[in-house]
């Protein structure tokens, strides 16, 4: 009995590993999160048993329950896939559950995937450690929970490429918190919206205007002067917001 943690990537089938597109062909039970790409879900066998765990924004998040459903589908069936969107242990608390497991002694593979922090801003045609721009790239979450935000202008460095995931709907409060950290006003932002699917957007402006960007989530939030480039035009559409 084996339980298989597998990153879906950023968006469609063709942007998996090809161990994941194997695994999730021959798996006998596939739990799996709210926003997988249908053409990813698409390759899991028609006999297959699928389980959506995935979790609204705004709802109730109950991770406990998820590690205890695998840890019991586990003793059920041979081959558990544990489908999550970009990487597993990019904010997608997959360590949570392969720890979960191991207390449980069931057999876990964790099988990578891209992640989105990186594979959105390219979608937009952003290099995140462009050369003579940025020295290197930060990746941090949107989620200010109790108040613990100093995080955010620790990281504030105009040197630096800071990519934001899940903060679509804190991006003013994010946007304060990296200008009193040191960076200004002025400085570009991209908002990439469902990178690598058919209604990708990415709407570009200033940090700023960020919380007045007219943005909706799922999306990756790039800060930094990086974020102003686009060196392979490979979107389906593009706001600019001076």
């Amino acid at each position: 009995m084996t339980v298989y943690l597998v990153g879906a990537g950023p968006g469609a089938c063709d942007l998996l590993t090809v161990r994941a597109a194997r695994i999730l062909k021959a798996a006998h039970v596939v739990v799996h999160d709210r926003l997988i790409d249908p053409s990813v879900l698409a390759l899991i066998g028609p006999g297959t048993l699928r389980i959506d765990v995935g979790k609204s924004p705004g709802a109730a998040t109950n991770q406990e329950q998820i590690n205890e459903l695998l840890v019991q589908l586990s003793r059920v069936h041979e081959r558990v896939v544990r489908l999550k969107g970009g990487d597993p242990f990019v904010f997608g608390r997959g360590g949570e559950e392969a720890l979960a497991l191991r207390a449980a002694q069931v057999a876990c593979e964790i099988v990578p995937g891209v992640t989105s922090a990186l594979a959105g801003p390219m979608a937009a045609g952003i290099p995140v450690t462009q050369r003579g721009i940025a020295k290197g790239v930060c990746v941090v979450t949107g989620h200010l929970a109790h108040g613990d935000d100093d995080y955010l202008r620790r990281v504030a460095h105009p040197e630096v490429t800071v990519v934001i995931l899940m903060g679509v709907s804190r991006r003013g409060e994010i946007a304060k918190r990296l200008m009193e950290g040191g960076l200004l006003p002025s400085t570009p932002v991209a908002v990439i919206e469902r990178a690598w699917t058919s209604s990708q957007r990415v709407v570009r402006g200033r940090l700023d205007r960020l919380a007045h960007l007219e943005v909706r989530s799922p999306a990756i939030i790039v800060v930094g002067e990086a974020s102003a480039l686009d060196v392979v035009s490979v979107i389906t559409e593009e706001v600019l917001v001076h």
